[in-house]
């Protein structure tokens, strides 16, 4: 795996994490900000062929 491909997925994963924390508190604005980076980064992955589907 290279570089760019561990660090898509490492950012993939902890927006993940943070939209989740988000969706906890009950932080709504957070939550559409920290949805909205994951749909970009996600788009991204396929874009360069990165497979997110266990993420």
């Amino acid at each position: 795996m290279d570089a760019f491909t561990a660090g898509l997925l490492q950012r993939i994963r902890t927006t993940q994490s943070d939209l989740k924390h988000a969706r906890e508190t009950g932080d709504d604005f957070l939550a559409d900000v920290e949805q909205a980076e994951l749909e970009d980064l996600k788009r991204l992955a396929a874009e360069y062929g990165v497979p997110v589907s266990a993420y």
